[in-house]
């Protein structure tokens, strides 16, 4: 191996390795999103139904 060819060895592995990626912050990391889509019927209070679950 002569000087020339680790020279180059050496440029091309610098081109492809000497510098770190961009650091990403924490907040681009996380996706924050309902477990399950929002129900508004599932939501709603209904007494009488409440009374006759509960025997009141």
């Amino acid at each position: 191996m002569t000087h020339d060819e680790t020279s180059t060895d050496a440029v091309l592995r610098k081109e492809r390795f000497g510098a770190l990626p961009e650091r990403i912050r924490p907040e681009e990391m996380i996706e924050t999103r309902p477990a399950i889509q929002h129900d508004p019927d599932r939501d709603t209070y209904d007494p009488d139904e409440f009374a006759v679950r509960y025997g009141l």
